[in-house]
């Protein structure tokens, strides 16, 4: 059963519930209104009766019943009795229609009025006192026109409530397509997008309900997938060159070793040549296996409190040891500031090692500095090197992967650490920018915030 159908039955379901309720809520006032009215009329009716035949001025009982039978009196089926205080019946019409209990009589003595009803007659009975007798008078009648009424009014609310919920089962299903026709439209959109056109975007209305910020969230989720297929096409592209350019290099090397006519020396140097090249080239898939397995969802990622201050030490002891011949220098302004935030360890020494050595290796002197500040929202690394400056065209560029600056030319690399490092900082909500002019060189300025945000 679709939406539709499903909106249309509950619609019509409450409404016919809402109607029925109405209906019978009407039938039963007008029901009570038309017994309490006959009550008064029969009521009206004994009292005129026992007063016309026993009061001061009097009818004769066979005049009276003449009358009765002559359907003078305005109730249908009318049959009055007259009970004196013995209990004895001192007046009947004659028509039969009622029979008195004994039970009646006491009740009506002792509650002063008794109403009640067998089948369509309903009974009145009332007690009359005067100065010299008291009386207990029974009428009865057949509200023939009321209860014609009242069923001509129920078969009328019996119609109504039928044509009633079948007019709101169509109206419902009707409104219930116009109001899904956006939904039938985004899922013809929907459907329109596949891997080949990840371009194509939902249309979103002017308004802001609620399927307006779902074509927009999808529209959203497009845009993050199109830029992960764009991103795996560029990996893709950039890895095959990347590796096919040491892969080509140590081929043509070997094919060399092999028209060397046994020369030690020469394939000495052609191993050595070889054996910097698959060094290169393992650091290359180090290097792009850490940048697949960066992943941009926080969940994967074990996040706990560490120290800044302590981590870069690290990082500067791991790289020492790698290229003695750098300087690394650590600057904490403030020695008593708290250094402490929350993210991955593992990743974020990745983060700063590749800061630091980018920086040394692009430094004439191979010289780094690292400064540390700190607030109560973030941590602040800055990482310094005096370095050739780069063009203001290549800054936004330099953290896309295998995009390397015009100074590197003829230093070893691939373009990885700083792309790895720019996704390790986005996994941490942080954010890096880089600056640089002749005068201050460059800086890497990285900013972490001290509680990851959701």
């Amino acid at each position: 059963m679709n939406i539709r159908t499903r909106l249309t039955l509950l619609f019509t379901v409450v409404v016919s519930l809402l109607l029925l309720l109405f209906c019978v809520s009407l039938y039963m006032v007008s029901a009570e209104f038309r017994q309490r009215e006959y009550r008064e009329r029969l009521r009206a009716e004994a009292t005129t009766s026992v007063e016309l035949l026993f009061g001061r001025e009097t009818l004769s009982p066979e005049l009276f019943k003449l009358l009765d039978r002559n359907h003078m009196t305005v109730l249908n089926d009318e049959e009055i009795i007259i009970y004196n205080y013995q209990n004895k019946i001192i007046y009947e019409s004659g028509t039969d229609f009622l029979n008195v209990r004994k039970a009646d009589l006491d009740r009506v003595r002792l509650t002063g009025e008794a109403f009640w009803r067998e089948g369509d007659r309903e009974i009145i009975g009332i007690p009359y006192n005067d100065a010299r007798n008291r009386f207990v008078v029974f009428a009865s009648a057949v509200d023939k026109y009321g209860f014609s009424k009242q069923r001509t009014l129920a078969l009328l609310l019996v119609v109504g409530w039928l044509l009633g919920t079948g007019v709101v089962a169509l109206t419902g299903y009707y409104f219930a397509g116009r109001a899904l026709q956006p939904i039938q439209r985004i899922l013809g959109e929907v459907d329109a997008v596949t891997a080949s056109s990840l371009n194509q975007r939902l249309h979103e209305a002017p308004n802001d309900d609620e399927l307006t910020q779902l074509a927009r969230r999808f529209n959203r989720m497009l845009d993050r997938l199109e830029e992960a297929f764009r991103m795996q096409r560029a990996f893709v592209s950039n890895a095959s060159h990347e590796l096919r350019t040491p892969l080509t290099a140590i081929t043509g090397q070997l094919e060399v070793a092999l028209l060397a006519n046994d020369d030690p020396d020469e394939l000495r140097e052609t191993i050595h040549s070889v054996l910097d090249d698959v060094r290169g080239l393992n650091r290359l898939a180090n290097g792009l296996l850490s940048l697949a397995n960066v992943s941009l969802d926080e969940s994967a990622v074990k996040m706990q409190p560490l120290l800044a201050d302590e981590l870069v030490w690290q990082v500067r002891q791991t790289l020492l040891k790698q290229h003695p011949n750098y300087t690394v220098l650590v600057l904490l302004p403030d020695q008593q500031a708290d250094w402490q935030l929350v993210g991955s360890e593992s990743l974020l020494q990745s983060a700063c090692y590749n800061l630091l050595e980018n920086g040394a290796k692009y430094s004439p002197d191979h010289r780094v500095t690292a400064q540390l500040s700190a607030t109560v929202e973030a941590i602040t690394i800055q990482v310094h090197n005096d370095g050739a400056p780069l063009d203001a065209d290549e800054l936004p560029e330099l953290f896309k992967p295998f995009r390397r600056g015009s100074t590197g030319r003829g230093i070893s690399g691939h373009g990885i650490g700083l792309s790895l490092t720019e996704r390790i900082v986005r996994l941490h909500r942080g954010r890096i920018s880089v600056e640089s002019s002749a005068d201050t060189g460059t800086v890497f300025t990285l900013v972490l915030p001290r509680k990851q945000s959701h």
